[in-house]
């Protein structure tokens, strides 16, 4: 299971970086465009606040695990730069990697 998270970490990495690369390439395409592009339809508006949701409730769950001491600010620090360097599609599988172990033996 752990080579999972390795591979969606992977592709957390590419895919979202293939589109934007597509996306910053397309004539008159820029940052300022990009925000007000993520809410141009509901469905995408949709998505957005679902992901924004979710990345949210992550980084309050790492904080979270950081104050109680279960998790070493060294892994905080690998999981906020994991989230702002590329966002969420990489930072949760590396999370989930780093503690499929902990996760699966809640016995």
């Amino acid at each position: 299971m752990k080579k999972v998270f390795l591979l969606m970490s992977l592709l957390g990495v590419v895919l979202p970086y293939y589109f934007l690369i597509n996306y910053l390439q397309e004539d008159g395409a820029s940052w300022s465009g990009f925000w007000s592009d993520l809410y141009l339809t509901n469905p995408m508006s949709m998505v957005t606040m679902d992901i924004t949701v979710a990345a949210s409730s992550f980084l309050i769950l790492i904080v979270y695990q950081y104050v109680k001491k279960q998790i070493e600010l060294k892994s905080l620090i690998k999981y906020v730069a994991c989230f702002t360097m590329v966002g969420f599609s990489l930072a949760l599988p590396i999370y989930l990697y780093d503690n499929f172990d902990k996760i699966t033996n809640l016995d």
